[in-house]
């Protein structure tokens, strides 16, 4: 029992040296040491600034709330009784079972533990009042979508440490996410606040204004809902813009996503399809072949083609029309959508001419829209071309496009052949109110004249017209300018081009005679139909006929801006 004692009289010198240490050593050290105990500095989280509509603070669309994180400090709330009735009380507030929060409060060795992030402030406020032991609550500043789904993909998301994710919370994060404050501050034995010895406030983020309408939004999303439905679709995508000012009213992808549960959301949901997705956009192309060849003035609306009864081969490879035609005028030629007239006009205009016209609408490049994960598309040069390119390129195929981009090539037609920069940012101010974005319409080119553009707009008001491709369009009481396209997607597996997956839309503007609003709506993959004419038409007259009357758009249309604005514009 000797080795006992030693092992005793050992622990009580190693005591006894400790003790003359703590009581002996520096005074100055030992209040150093306390009171840097006291000492607290923290970084104060700025709120980021909102996000509205056109018609501003009305009509919020991200904003931050200030919630709480419910955590506990084990060492408080240890014991099997107590951390029994703490999990117990805590379950209905945080929606967790007890045996989970009880099993997380039994991390002993740590002085705090997170048990459930962002806590509204009246579930919060009702944790205080049963003041419970180590139950800790954490003041913390959430991002908020309150209509959730509506405009995701355009507002995009902020992720956990308050960055931008996506969207215009990506492109616009440095203006929105503010300047974080700072305090240092002397506290108790309690870690309570004595006093203040450095305060720097935050600052608040700049807020942001669209150029979307909240109501025109409604309208898309709700009649791409019906249409996802209606077709079995997988998926689709619409988007409605001012002709004259390229101000985007409305963008919705389907499928969507929740940005307030981004984290839940299938990566492929959280893709914008109106500006980030590739596709061979079918008939709708032939506008460009078609606006090209009147603007050279190699052919006028009455010039004859000859559509070889529906099959025409050219350089040893058949091209065919859905249906079998003789011969056409060129106006007739648009309305019906014929592939082998659009080839043989194509022809006419040349590689070099076509090439330089596809440049001019921005075919092949981005259109530079304010919001991140725009595609290019796909247009090679003429050196790359085969030599049945050029006919396959003017019906849409063997070039890919965004639906932004066709969208935009309309317009242009529609705007006396000035093309205008999509833009969906309408300012943006700092807290203080100081104006730091404007946006303003941008002429980007000028493919074709103001007469070509004309005539372009009566070939494409007879196409929703009988007879024509896109009757199902039509709008009662006004006269709708457009194209239907359908194309085949490639197949990726056996090369070539799928046999039952296709790309239906419908894209144009009204009035025909003064266009204020074009639309375009894309149909990916729908069944058991796929022609543009019947999947994406309808859906563009549901849009057209709500927008045009909730604007006020008259019949015949109002022009608000003058030519020579954009003129002017056009030759910075």
């Amino acid at each position: 029992m000797q080795w006992v004692g030693r092992v005793t009289l050992l622990a009580l010198v190693v005591f006894a040296v400790r003790l003359a240490v703590l009581h002996l050593g520096s005074e100055v050290e030992t209040r150093d040491r306390v009171e840097r105990n006291r000492e607290v500095r923290r970084t104060i989280p700025a709120e980021r600034g909102r996000i509205t509509d056109r018609c501003g603070r009305e009509n919020l669309l991200a904003v931050d709330l200030s919630m709480r994180d419910v955590g506990v400090d084990p060492s408080k709330a240890l014991g099997v009784g107590v951390t029994q009735n703490v999990a117990a009380c805590l379950s209905p507030f945080l929606g967790m079972p007890t045996d989970e929060l009880q099993a997380r409060m039994m991390e002993a060795d740590r002085r705090y533990v997170l048990l459930k992030r962002a806590v509204p402030e009246e579930q919060a406020g009702a944790i205080r009042a049963l003041k419970l032991p180590g139950v800790i609550l954490t003041e913390v500043s959430v991002r908020f979508y309150p209509q959730r789904e509506f405009l995701c993909h355009a507002l995009g998301f902020v992720n956990r440490m308050g960055m931008g994710g996506g969207g215009l919370e990506l492109t616009l994060d440095a203006y929105l996410k503010g300047s974080p404050g700072y305090v240092e501050s002397r506290v108790n034995a309690l870690r309570q606040e004595l006093d203040r010895e450095l305060f720097i406030p935050p600052l608040s983020g700049a807020s942001v204004t669209l150029t979307i309408d909240q109501n025109v939004q409604h309208i898309v999303e709700k009649s791409l809902d019906e249409a996802m439905a209606e077709q079995h679709a997988k998926g689709a995508w619409a988007i409605v813009s001012r002709v004259q000012t390229g101000e985007i009213l409305a963008i919705a992808s389907r499928p969507a996503f929740d940005p307030n549960e981004y984290g839940q959301a299938d990566a492929a949901h959280r893709m914008n399809r109106a500006i980030g997705f590739n596709y061979e956009p079918g008939s709708t192309f032939k506008v460009v072949v078609a606006s090209a060849a009147l603007n050279e003035k190699l052919v006028t609306p009455s010039t004859l083609f000859d559509c070889e009864n529906g099959s025409w081969t050219y350089a040893g490879k058949p091209l065919r029309d859905t249906h079998p035609y003789g011969r056409l005028t060129f106006a007739d030629g648009v309305k019906k959508s014929s592939n082998i007239m659009a080839a043989k006009v194509a022809l006419s205009v040349g590689e070099e001419r076509c090439y330089r016209y596809l440049k001019a609408y921005g075919v092949g490049e981005k259109t530079r829209v304010d919001l991140p994960g725009e595609e290019r598309g796909i247009l090679h040069e003429p050196k790359k071309w085969s030599g049945i390119s050029l006919t396959r390129i003017a019906i849409g195929q063997g070039v890919s496009t965004t639906a932004i981009q066709i969208l935009s090539i309309f317009s242009a037609i529609a705007n006396d052949g000035f093309l205008m920069r999509p833009w969906i940012v309408k300012e943006v101010r700092a807290a203080d109110g100081t104006l730091l974005v404007q946006g303003s319409p941008e002429a980007v080119s000028r493919p074709i004249r103001a007469d070509t553009a004309a005539t372009m707009r009566e070939l494409l008001a007879r196409a929703t017209e009988e007879g024509g491709t896109g009757t199902r369009a039509a709008v009662e009481g006004y006269r709708v300018a457009g194209k239907t396209g359908t194309a085949q997607k490639p197949d990726p597996i056996h090369g070539g081009y799928s046999q039952t997956a296709h790309v239906g839309s419908f894209v144009g503007f009204v009035p025909a005679e003064q266009p204020q609003i074009a639309i375009i709506v894309v149909i990916d993959e729908p069944q058991p139909c796929h022609y543009g004419g019947v999947v994406a038409a309808p859906v563009f007259a549901r849009i057209a006929a709500q927008a045009v009357r909730y604007l006020d758009i008259s019949p015949r249309g109002l022009r608000p801006f003058a030519e020579r604005r954009y003129t002017e514009v056009a030759r910075r």
